[in-house]
């Protein structure tokens, strides 16, 4: 789906930057162009951004402690939510 109308940016290319690296909302939007226009977009872009960020971590969590550890604590995925 269109998250950005104005550069044209949708959600998989918001994941996928943050797939490349992208480990905060400024990072997504310098690679994306998200929300640097008219910025009605700035909430949903954040909110999609949040959750590939949380997934990341969670399957960083998996591969590092295999796959029946302990998910990250709740203070870990709430300071990451900060960062975006």
């Amino acid at each position: 789906m269109y998250v950005c109308l104005c550069k044209g940016v949708s959600d998989k290319a918001i994941r996928q930057a943050v797939a490349q690296g992208a480990r905060s909302w400024r990072d997504v939007r310098e690679q994306t162009g998200c929300a640097t226009q008219c910025g009605k977009c700035a909430c949903m872009g954040k909110a999609i951004a949040r959750e590939a960020m949380e997934q990341c971590v969670m399957e960083q969590c998996v591969m590092e402690r295999g796959a029946f550890a302990q998910p990250p604590a709740a203070h870990q995925l709430a300071d990451l939510a900060y960062a975006v």
